[in-house]
């Protein structure tokens, strides 16, 4: 079975490129040079060297043992929290942006929800001289304020989205219009593995490194690359990607992908896209979309901001397809449960969106020796006022 994109640009029949004509130019270029720019000996040192010396990679690879306690088996933290910036985002931030400098882009646009991916597009634009404008919902604006004045404060111009509901969909839909309207000297930093053919599959191999070092790191830890289980949210899908990346082919190690149902699949609020999605086109790829039945696009929810889009990257909706990964969901609730939890038991606050990974975690029924890698995609800074009300609530 192949996993991978083929020639294309298509994971099976998920993939490809629905584009506007303006764009075409564009994304031919993308598809010609990306490959050859990013396996080119000069970008991949300088790509090595930020990710080493800029970044801090790599990341621990944390045996959780009050969590191993409690659960009965043994659970590994991927560490994308310790990045600068917070989060796995920034390992495709610094990629795309090489790639933009090579193709001599000069304006960086860029779309975000939980603010983790505009933080790092702003960062890496700051180190490279670039200009940058990222779009995000209203909502998120005000969920997430404290990375808006990072943005701010690191020289991007953050355009506050008004539109439909004003969260990461439309963000990438403003994003996209902008795209159209400056084709020439406008490079989109896309920040999960969504959109047209190569983004998908360019975001992945930047994320690959995560899995990459976890072999390493677990074969230091215990003897043997390869985890019984690993874990990670999805939302686009760009950290857990990169987590299943180089364990695709190998079958004895089971993924499993939890999805934000954000108040049950049930209800009206919620973001479990492959749950409940079909087969549409949604931001240029070919993917599970959250749709009415004459395929108008429906809201998603989730409180998390990062989760809480109607799609999902093509590549997730071929490994769901082929069962390769298995695709779960857990609830708003017990995902700020499972956050609070991890804080007083490890010391370690986490990105609501890891939190839903985290909350999956009590549903495995396994061995104590059994190894599951977690991958902690980012921490919970921007989450604390979510955390906060929740604790409150719940006194209440």
């Amino acid at each position: 079975m192949n996993y991978h994109v083929d020639a294309k640009g298509f994971f099976g029949r998920f993939g490809g490129a629905y584009i506007p004509e303006m764009l075409y130019p564009n994304i031919e270029t993308l598809r010609h040079q990306y490959l050859g720019i990013l396996e080119h000996p000069d970008f991949k040192a300088e790509f090595a060297s930020l990710l080493r010396d800029y970044v801090g990679r790599p990341t621990p690879l944390y045996l959780a043992k009050a969590l191993s306690d409690q659960l009965g088996y043994t659970v590994y933290l991927k560490r994308e929290d310790l990045n600068h910036t917070g989060a796995h985002k920034i390992n495709n931030a610094i990629g795309q942006i090489l790639l933009a400098r090579w193709l001599g882009r000069r304006r960086i646009i860029a779309e975000t929800g939980a603010g983790q991916h505009g933080v790092a597009a702003a960062t890496v634009c700051a180190l490279m001289g670039l200009e940058c404008i990222v779009y995000m919902g209203e909502i998120d604006m005000a969920r997430q304020a404290p990375n808006v004045r990072r943005m701010e404060m690191l020289g991007a111009r953050v355009e506050p989205v008004t539109s439909g509901s004003r969260v990461l969909k439309d963000a990438a839909n403003e994003a996209m219009r902008d795209w159209i309207a400056h084709p020439e000297d406008t490079h989109y930093l896309i920040g999960s593995a969504v959109g047209p053919h190569p983004f998908p599959d360019m975001v992945a191999r930047f994320q690959a490194v995560i899995s990459e070092e976890m072999r390493a790191q677990l074969q230091e830890h215990t003897g043997s690359p390869l985890p019984h289980t690993v874990v990670a949210c999805v939302g686009g899908g760009s950290n857990a990607i990169g987590a299943y990346y180089h364990y695709l082919n190998d079958s004895s190690v089971r993924l499993i992908g939890v999805e934000a149902s954000g108040e049950g699949v049930g209800t009206a609020c919620t973001a479990a896209t492959i749950a409940l999605g079909r087969e549409g086109i949604l931001h240029g790829s070919k993917s599970l979309v959250m749709q009415t039945e004459d395929g108008q696009i429906l809201e998603a929810h989730s409180v998390s901001a990062g989760l809480d889009y109607p799609g999902v990257g093509p590549q997730h909706a071929h490994l769901f397809a082929t069962g390769r990964v298995d695709y779960v969901n857990v609830t708003d609730s017990q995902a700020l449960a499972a956050g609070l939890e991890l804080a007083r038991m490890e010391g370690i606050i986490p990105a609501l969106e890891s939190a839903h990974a985290l909350a999956y975690l009590p549903q495995l029924s396994l061995s104590k020796d059994d190894v599951v890698v977690l991958n902690l995609s980012g921490r919970g800074d921007k989450d604390l006022s979510a955390y906060l009300q929740y604790t409150e609530d719940s006194v209440v």
